[in-house]
């Protein structure tokens, strides 16, 4: 088995939002690798993880960084493949990733979720791959039904609760 989509992080630090992520593919069924990747650190082991994805057959990478956040759009710089980036709350709340996450120059795209929401960048690397394998589809597609079963059943849930000015 080979992976599609790989999860890189700034930090190991990050592994518990983007474990998320990786729960996320897992279910689905979607092969993933995890690595710790620093564009400041590691930059040599990043530029080699970039220039070998496509060839290794990746699909799509989700990277996550905190602070500078350069690590996504490092990657996007140099792979042709869609890259995701997860902005970490480390330091003043996470905007500062969000914004270095966000805020590439043209022709460098970096797809950005929400602070910390490796769980949506899971979801978005999902429907990509879903576009090419139609049992990726269909898992994807059972899985977002059972989120509106979900709300269905908190609203009935809450219709049972009383209280004595509850109409």
């Amino acid at each position: 088995m080979k992976p599609l989509v790989s999860i890189i992080m700034g930090s190991t630090s990050d592994m518990p939002v983007m474990k998320k992520a990786a729960d996320f593919l897992n279910d689905l069924e979607i092969p993933f690798e995890l690595l710790a990747l620093s564009a400041h650190r590691t930059p040599t082991e990043v530029e080699t993880f970039a220039r070998e994805a496509e060839g290794r057959g990746l699909k799509v990478v989700i990277a996550a960084a905190g602070m500078s956040a350069a690590l996504p759009g490092v990657i996007a710089a140099i792979t042709p493949l869609p890259v995701i980036g997860v902005p970490i709350n480390s330091s003043l709340g996470g905007v500062d990733a969000l914004l270095s996450i966000a805020q590439m120059p043209p022709g460098i795209p970096v797809a950005t979720v929400g602070i910390n929401g490796a769980m949506n960048a899971a979801v978005l690397a999902a429907r990509i791959l879903s576009l090419t394998d139609e049992g990726i589809s269909a898992r994807l597609k059972t899985w977002s039904e059972g989120l509106s079963k979900k709300i269905v059943k908190a609203n009935a849930d809450l219709a049972e609760i009383e209280y004595k000015f509850k109409v």
